[in-house]
């Protein structure tokens, strides 16, 4: 049956509101954005092709689409937008009913009529989604979108300069003897590590960087275990791009050896965490409730 007029207006990323909700609910309430786009993207069928389709920034197509599905939702307080590296449903998004299009579309207009007010960073040709979603920082609060710059930083680098910042970073995550081999016909194979888990217990590591703008999908993981089979415990691709649903899914299938998944948005955060290539500023919001006691005092006296 073909779509009504309803169904189609408006911009595309209205149609993962729903979706994005529902997928939130499922899972408790909160969840890892990564999780949320593949379970929404298997909601709604998208293909892998599709998630592996770019924007002229080189930013994956579906994830940017998923990502200002909860911009919009977290500027509608139906998502917390304080917490970092974690989407959770406030108490007004989980009492939330199965969002129709017309619903969804209602709360789209509500939160552009007010950037329209705020502040001319959406302009109407953005509205289609095809623009960088906001970061999750911009989301809480307006300020300069840094985990964009470190991943258009990296995606500059050359192959060898990438292969180097993984081997640092693993490094620095607490992996021994991290050594960047990136020899052409290996497979696929940049480098190898050794992962001490106790004074008795170690895992040998090969790993594989990927300086992607784009999804990396399933065939790139079984063509990365086919080349460490009988090499290596373990395996880890990091990449600057994001993982297909499929990807995540042949990752961990039943009866092969596990292949460690780390996209871009986790490379930030470990940048982050390891405060390396990043300095940390502090700031401060004025929390006006604490001051309104203070106004009670005053009007008592008079």
């Amino acid at each position: 049956m073909p779509k009504s007029n309803n169904q189609r207006e408006g911009p595309r990323f209205v149609r993962y509101f729903g979706p994005l909700v529902d997928v939130l609910k499922e899972l408790g309430g909160s969840a890892r954005p990564a999780e949320v786009r593949d379970r929404v993207a298997a909601q709604v069928e998208v293909s892998d092709a599709e998630q592996s389709e770019l924007l002229p920034s080189g930013t994956a197509r579906f994830d940017n689409q998923v990502a200002w599905a909860r911009f919009y939702l977290a500027k509608a307080g139906m998502i917390d937008s304080s917490r970092r590296g974690v989407w959770t449903l406030t108490e007004k998004g989980r009492v939330l009913p199965v969002l129709a299009h017309r619903q969804a579309m209602e709360i789209f207009r509500s939160v552009h009529a007010q950037f329209a007010r705020d502040a001319q960073s959406i302009a109407d040709d953005n509205l289609e989604g095809e623009t960088e979603a906001p970061t999750e920082e911009a989301v809480a609060a307006s300020g300069p979108n840094h985990r964009t710059e470190v991943l258009n930083l990296l995606r500059s680098l050359p192959s060898g300069g990438f292969e180097d910042f993984c081997q640092r970073i693993l490094r620095e995550s607490g992996f021994q003897e991290v050594t960047v081999t990136g020899r052409s016909g290996d497979g696929g194979i940049d480098g190898i590590g050794v992962l001490q888990v106790n004074p008795l217990v170690s895992f040998k590591v090969l790993f594989q960087c990927k300086r992607y703008a784009g999804s990396v999908t399933a065939s790139h993981i079984r063509d990365f275990r086919g080349a460490m089979m009988g090499r290596a415990d373990k395996g880890i691709i990091l990449t600057t791009g994001s993982f297909t649903g499929d990807a995540r899914k042949e990752a961990i299938r039943d009866g092969v050896p596990p292949i460690e998944l780390v996209d871009g948005e986790k490379l930030v955060n470990m940048l982050e965490e390891l405060e390396l290539g990043l300095t940390p500023v502090r700031a401060f919001r004025v929390n006006e409730s604490f001051f309104d006691e203070f106004k009670r005092l005053d009007t008592s006296r008079h």
